[in-house]
């Protein structure tokens, strides 16, 4: 199949709208030239998605735990893996499609396509957007927290979150 448009570029609406992308089995995200980037899931991304995601409701009594979380960036449209929210945010912007600022906690899941340097650039994109804190999981489901100051040894937002995710 093959998409043929005039228009080159997309915003995020049309995305959504659009009957050629609607249950692909890839993450969309939109650059900051409005053109579609998109990311083929697996199998162990979902299933340490599912796993960061039930840690969370364990861990966090309160608030919003959902995958697959569009946020607006400087750089257009991001999709963070797994996120949480505080009642307080997810009541700010329950009313948008994408979310105008950033969840307190963004997780990414390391995929075989991800360079360092993508990651690196997601994770500040989202902290430039007001989250508090980024978590990286490797392919292997070691942990990597972040807040704006850089690298910590622990979330602040969720101090008994493991170091690694176990499948």
């Amino acid at each position: 199949m093959y998409l043929r448009y005039k228009k080159l570029t997309m915003n995020w609406q049309e995305v959504c709208e659009n009957k050629y992308l609607q249950n692909l089995p890839f993450k969309i995200e939109l650059n900051n030239f409005g053109q579609i980037v998109m990311s083929p899931a697996k199998k162990k991304h979902s299933v340490y998605q599912g796993e960061i995601e039930h840690l969370l409701r364990l861990l966090k009594k309160s608030g919003k735990v959902f995958p697959e979380c569009p946020i607006q960036t400087n750089d257009d449209v991001k999709v963070a893996d797994v996120i949480w929210m505080s009642l307080e945010r997810y009541q700010q912007t329950e009313d948008e499609d994408v979310l105008s600022i950033a969840p307190e906690i963004c997780i990414e899941i390391k995929s075989a396509g991800n360079t360092q340097a993508e990651m690196m650039q997601k994770k500040n994109l989202c902290l430039e957007a007001r989250a508090v804190e980024v978590w990286f999981c490797s392919e292997q489901g070691i942990i990597s927290f972040y807040n704006q100051h850089g690298q910590l040894n622990q979330s602040i937002l969720v101090p008994d979150f493991p170091a690694q995710v176990e499948i």
